[in-house]
């Protein structure tokens, strides 16, 4: 995978992946590998030009818990890692499509809403001869602006659900509390719903803040949870699963003032 990396010191695998715009495909002497964005996991959210790109290939990486929901949409070879073989399966995929294969890797939502490292890390494996071009995807994000009725233009939106310092993030959110609405996704488990009310009331961030905390969007057991700012941050700090009443499939919304 080229270059090592350390996520806390760098350098970090989304800064690779957004350090230039894509290259124009015309004149490229290979096809690209295409990142495609899956939606939410429900396969009605999965754009048609995704679906298509993977249903021809010839070969689809992705952690497991992303491939596994449109599994039966393709023939391809299904390349599925964690995080601890994540390299491995990467380096398994660049040998298949350096040899001419096409190649498509899975992530859920869009890839530009915290999809970037693992973009980063596709590039980094196929190298500088397979063009990646990202296909957008409809995210948990977009459908959680539309239950909580708060458009992009006046939202800020902060992914915590990546690896890494996130000290500038969690400082935009302070910034921006009260005064445009705050559109969140979580890191389980360190950085839950109530960790980050709890963090933005020692802010001196308002407790009587609307909140939602939007769960398995677009799935049956879609949960929504109506609260205030206060209320959420007596769940702040847990430490796994049985410690928090959400789920790692949340997005948390905090609306303006």
């Amino acid at each position: 995978m080229g270059e090592d990396y350390d996520l806390d010191a760098g350098p970090d695998p989304a800064g690779f992946a957004a350090a230039a715009p894509e290259r124009d495909a015309a004149g490229q002497a290979a096809d690209p590998v295409y990142a495609v964005g899956i939606g939410p996991g429900n396969p009605e959210y999965l754009t048609p030009r995704g679906e298509r790109a993977i249903r021809e290939a010839d070969v689809v990486v992705g952690f497991e818990t992303v491939v596994e929901f449109v599994a039966d949409r393709t023939d391809a070879d299904l390349l599925t890692c964690g995080y601890r073989d994540e390299a491995e399966t990467l380096e398994r995929f660049a040998e298949r499509v350096a040899a001419g294969e096409a190649g498509t890797a899975a992530l859920m939502g869009d890839p530009n809403h915290s999809g970037y490292q693992f973009v980063g890390k596709v590039e980094q494996a196929v190298g500088a001869e397979r063009p990646v071009r990202v296909l957008p995807g409809i995210s948990s994000l977009q459908v959680a602006a539309s239950r909580a009725r708060t458009p992009m233009e006046r939202t800020t939106f902060v992914t915590l659900h990546r690896s890494g310092d996130l000290s500038d993030d969690l400082e935009r959110l302070r910034r921006d509390a009260g005064d445009r609405h705050l559109l969140v996704l979580p890191r389980p488990y360190d950085w839950m719903p109530g960790d980050i009310a709890a963090h933005l009331l020692d802010a001196g961030a308002s407790a009587s803040l609307d909140v939602l905390v939007l769960e398995r969007l677009t799935h049956d057991d879609e949960a929504v949870t109506r609260t205030t700012l206060g209320e959420l941050s007596a769940h702040a700090n847990g430490s796994g699963p049985g410690e928090t009443p959400f789920s790692d499939l949340s997005v948390l919304v905090v609306r303006a003032d």
